[in-house]
């Protein structure tokens, strides 16, 4: 067996290379799926007092019904699945709905809270070929309104960093009335310690509207990301999350039941964890037809939205749209420069994949190097 540092460094440019062929799909076509979750189980093992996506009794989705979800989504298009409960490794059968997603070059990620992770289900996850994991972890110690605490979880983070062959995000809420709201400052640092990646979220209603939050939670979120180095790390750049904090609207257009699907445990199509009711087609019967059709219908949520993964997606089509407009909105110059701050591989991305601007040509050059781009990330 080859030892761990080589396996992972394969597995890191085989992550990047197909990561890179969803952007650029994205940007180049405009009607499938990118994202889409999956949940696996209602149920979970903790009851934290801000979320709204779980029960204490709910049985398994079946495997096979599980696998046949999966198959649907790769008929459709999608690029990303990303597998969501409950809690997902009370799965008995995880591992299998993991395999089949990668065996369409799907990118395969899981949230957990972390409890139930052992060496061995580690071990597991690597062989399924998990792409990346999200770990929820709100404070230090356990409160009466979240048990996902590091001090429980530290032995699994350690685990993770030992064994794991995907990168392993931390991911916390703030605002939802934990006792210690900096504490989210600590698990940053401990997490990046042990190799870790660490984001922070803001907290939402069950409709996924940004709730209030006191000046310490801002404070905490401004200096987690400004912390944050990472030139793609979407929370750094995405301007709509400072007018929400700001308590400001904003105009977007959601493309949630197209760009975006959220398939309940019952196997219905939802706009987003938050817009569970809508559309409410079985995902068996769901069409290309209609992701261009819900893709395309104005959402009265979206102005007061939280749901970044919905944002993401929102941005690339505007990328694809809009290129100098959304690149300079998302990284706006930075203090003494009257330049745009775009990160390379960005800029390289979006003139290779994304529309010109009207009345443009692009040169012979790039027109080539689109070509042998799209050859080798396998885009027809």
């Amino acid at each position: 067996m080859m030892p761990m540092p080589v396996r992972r460094t394969l597995r890191r440019w085989n992550r990047l290379y197909r990561e890179t062929r969803v952007v650029a799909q994205a940007l180049r076509e405009k009607d499938h799926p990118v994202f889409a979750h999956v949940v696996v189980t209602r149920r979970c093992n903790l009851a934290c007092t801000y979320c709204s996506e779980f029960d204490d009794h709910s049985k398994p989705v079946p495997a096979e019904e599980l696998l046949k979800r999966i198959d649907k989504l790769a008929a459709l298009g999608t690029t990303t699945v990303t597998i969501t409960g409950g809690e997902t490794l009370l799965h008995p059968e995880l591992e299998l709905v993991i395999a089949r997603i990668r065996s369409y070059r799907m990118i395969a990620v899981m949230i957990t809270n972390g409890y139930l992770l052992s060496v061995d289900r580690i071990k597991s996850l690597n062989k399924a070929g998990l792409d990346r994991m999200q770990i929820s972890i709100d404070n230090i110690e356990p409160d009466d309104v979240s048990m996902k605490s590091l001090r429980i979880l530290d032995l699994r983070l350690r685990w993770l960093a030992e064994h794991a062959e995907f990168p392993v995000h931390i991911h916390s809420v703030v605002g939802a009335g934990t006792s210690k709201p900096a504490d989210v400052i600590q698990i940053q640092s401990r997490a990046r310690q042990l190799g870790h990646l660490s984001t922070a979220g803001i907290v939402h209603d069950e409709t996924g509207h940004i709730l209030p939050i006191d000046e310490e939670s801002r404070r905490v979120l401004k200096q987690v990301e400004g912390s944050t180095k990472s030139a793609f790390s979407f929370a750094r750049h995405n301007p709509w999350r400072a007018k929400l904090l700001a308590g400001k609207p904003n105009d977007w257009h959601c493309p949630a039941g197209g760009r975006h699907l959220y398939i309940c445990e019952f196997g219905l199509v939802h706009y987003c964890m938050s817009q569970r009711g809508y559309p409410a087609i079985p995902l068996e019967k769901y069409t290309i037809e209609d992701c261009i059709r819900e893709a395309k219908k104005p959402k009265a949520c979206a102005p007061y939205c939280t749901i970044f993964c919905v944002h993401r997606i929102a941005w690339v089509d505007r990328l694809r749209e809009n290129p100098s407009q959304a690149l300079t909105e998302l990284f706006p110059p930075q203090e003494g420069s009257d330049q745009p701050a775009i990160p390379a591989p960005v800029r390289a991305l979006t003139a290779l994949f994304a529309a010109p601007k009207p009345g443009s040509k692009p040169s012979g050059a790039t027109l080539a190097f689109r070509k042998a781009a799209m050859r080798l990330l396998k885009i027809s």
